[in-house]
C-alpha cells in the first residue's frame, strides 16, 4: 500500500473537526472534547498520520493518559493504524521507566523498592507518633498525603498551603504535617519509595541535571496528553521538563469532567492552555 493510500486510510471515516485534529500535525493544540466525541480516534489518528506523512518518527512520540486501561487502548490503535512504535503511556509508567534509566547514573545503586499501598506505613507513621488511627483515618491520611505531593508540597509547607482544607481524620493541620513526614521518615527507614516520589524524583533530576534532560528530550519530540483536565501540578511540572522550550504539545480535555480534583488535579492547565500558548489552535469536537 502507498504511503497515500496509507494517509487516505487514516482519515478515511473521521467528521471535520476529528480531520483538523488529525491533520493539525504542529503544536501547540488544544481539543476540547467531551465524553463520545471521539477524541480517543482524532488523536490516534493524528499520530499515525503524523507517521506516515513522515513528519514524526514513531519511537519520538509519547502519549500519556491517566490510566494502564487508557494507555492500553491507545497503543492497539495505534498498532492497529500501523503506528505500533509510537509510546502510550501512564505518567507514571512513562516517568518510573526513565527513573529506571537514569538512578543508576544520578543517584547510583539500586533503585529503592516501589510501594504499592500507603496504609501500612502511614499506620507505622503515625504509632511512631503515638497517635491512635482506624482504617478510615489511615485512607483519609493518605488521601491527603497524596494531594499535597502532587501539589508538590513538603511537611513543612503543608500547613500553610492547606489553610482552609478540611483536615482529614479529625487531625487538625499541624499534627497531618507531622504524620506526613513520619511516613516519609518510615520510607527512608524501608528503603521504598511510593508512586508521587517517582514522579517527583524524575522532575529532580531533570531540573537539576542538563544532560539527562537533553537525553530525554532528544527521545521525545511530540507529546500528546489524554484527559488534560485531570492533570496535576506534579505532572503538569514533568510535562514542562519532558517539553523544555518547545511546544509541540497536543491536549485533549474537557473542563467539566474533572475527576481528580481531591487529588489535586486541575482543570486550570486546560483552560489556560491559550494564554500559555497564545497562537494555539483550538478544535472543539
Amino acid at each position: 500500500m502507498s504511503v497515500d493510500t496509507l494517509e487516505a486510510r487514516i482519515l478515511a471515516g473521521l467528521d471535520d473537526e476529528q480531520r483538523e485534529v488529525a491533520t493539525s500535525l504542529t503544536g501547540p493544540i488544544c481539543v476540547l472534547a467531551g465524553a463520545g466525541t471521539g477524541k480517543t480516534r482524532a488523536i490516534t489518528h493524528r499520530m499515525a498520520y503524523g507517521v506516515h506523512s513522515g513528519l514524526y518518527k514513531p519511537q519520538q512520540v509519547l502519549a500519556v493518559t491517566f490510566t494502564a486501561r487508557a494507555a492500553a487502548e491507545m497503543r492497539t490503535r495505534l498498532r492497529d493504524l500501523g503506528a505500533g512504535g509510537v509510546q502510550a503511556k501512564t505518567f507514571h509508567a512513562a516517568a518510573l521507566k526513565q527513573l529506571q534509566y537514569f538512578w543508576p547514573q544520578t543517584v547510583g545503586g539500586p533503585l529503592p523498592g516501589l510501594l504499592d499501598h500507603k496504609a501500612q506505613l502511614i499506620a507505622e507513621a503515625a504509632r511512631r507518633l503515638r497517635l491512635s488511627t482506624d482504617r478510615a483515618a489511615i485512607r483519609d491520611v493518605a488521601a491527603e498525603i497524596e494531594w499535597a505531593k502532587v501539589s508538590m508540597l513538603t511537611p513543612d509547607s503543608y500547613v500553610r498551603a492547606a489553610a482552609g482544607r478540611d483536615a482529614p481524620a479529625g487531625f487538625d493541620l499541624t499534627t497531618v504535617s507531622r504524620i506526613f513526614q513520619s511516613y516519609e521518615d518510615v520510607k527512608v527507614d524501608r528503603n521504598v519509595i511510593d508512586f508521587e516520589d517517582v514522579l517527583l524524583i524524575i522532575v529532580g533530576i531533570l531540573q537539576e541535571d542538563e544532560r539527562v534532560a537533553a537525553t530525554v528530550r532528544a527521545q521525545y519530540r511530540h507529546f500528546v496528553v489524554d484527559e488534560y483536565q485531570d492533570v496535576s501540578p506534579l505532572q503538569q511540572r514533568l510535562l514542562d521538563l519532558w517539553l523544555g522550550e518547545r511546544d509541540e504539545l497536543c491536549v485533549v480535555g474537557d473542563a467539566s469532567q474533572t475527576i481528580y480534583s481531591f487529588t489535586g488535579a486541575t482543570s486550570r492547565h486546560l483552560l489556560e492552555f491559550t494564554h500559555r500558548f497564545p497562537g494555539a489552535d483550538v478544535v472543539k469536537l
